[in-house]
């Protein structure tokens, strides 16, 4: 595949992460309002709505930008590029985090606006404690190791439907209910309603979540040493990075 403009894979990553957004807060809002009350059939409701909505962005994103987004992800991808020369650059993974912490932003704004609320209002549920953060590690530790596991064996096509259906999955298993997520924690953050998390709680999970990243780094490592050399093909398939000028 030729490469792939910057502008586009950053649009790509920004769009794709604030739907993604829009998808776990608005769902959100319709199961509480819904469901008033059950907190288990809300959460049935968001998770099945957050998996499905995952799963068509990847499809719809992948071919652009690899459909990262998620910091952690472009994070490993770099991490683990470096030894054979692949996956992001360093410019290029601060695009994409940029892209994906604005895109997590405004997909609350916007999921906030759609239901008829204030477009920012932070939220006040508090979620800070040991077992939530150790919820987070093994969210994100786990989330790492199925996309690279799925690069590194030639199986990115079943991506979609595999990441939908392990957050899906990890909103029930983990304590945490499975944010995994940089970009889409600090976005939670600017909605007061049922997928909210307190400003003040942000930086603990945010920790977590590179807790997560180590973790899975070093399981890739154990699993799968040369996992790196599939780095261009995380999450999806997907061209090379190009300036304006045509050079990678």
């Amino acid at each position: 595949m030729a490469g792939v403009g910057l502008a586009r894979r950053a649009l790509a990553e920004g769009v794709g992460t604030g739907l993604l957004v829009v998808a776990v807060v608005g769902s959100g809002i319709m199961a509480a309002r819904l469901s008033p009350g059950n907190v288990g059939l809300e959460l049935l409701e968001n998770s099945i709505a957050t998996a499905f909505a995952l799963a068509a962005l990847i499809l719809a994103f992948g071919p652009v930008s690899g459909a990262h987004f998620n910091p952690a992800v472009s994070l490993a991808d770099w991490w683990l590029g470096r030894r054979h020369r692949t996956g992001l650059s360093t410019p290029v993974l601060g695009v994409y985090v940029a892209a994906q912490v604005a895109g997590g932003i405004g997909g609350s704004v916007l999921a906030n606006l759609m239901f008829g609320l204030p477009a920012v209002r932070f939220s006040t549920t508090t979620r800070a404690a040991g077992h939530l953060w150790l919820g987070e590690v093994v969210a994100t530790a786990g989330l790492l190791l199925l996309i690279f596991a799925l690069a590194r064996t030639g199986r990115t096509a079943a991506a979609p439907a595999a990441v939908g259906a392990y957050i899906g999955a990890a909103y029930w298993f983990t304590s945490s209910t499975s944010f995994a997520n940089p970009a889409v924690t600090i976005g939670r953050a600017f909605t007061d309603t049922f997928a909210g998390i307190a400003p003040g709680s942000v930086p603990g999970f945010v920790a977590a979540q590179l807790v997560g990243l180590v973790v899975g780094v070093g399981l890739l490592a154990a699993l799968y040493p040369d996992a790196g050399r599939a780095a261009d093909n995380v999450v999806t398939a997907h061209g090379p990075a190009v300036d304006v000028d045509g050079r990678p």
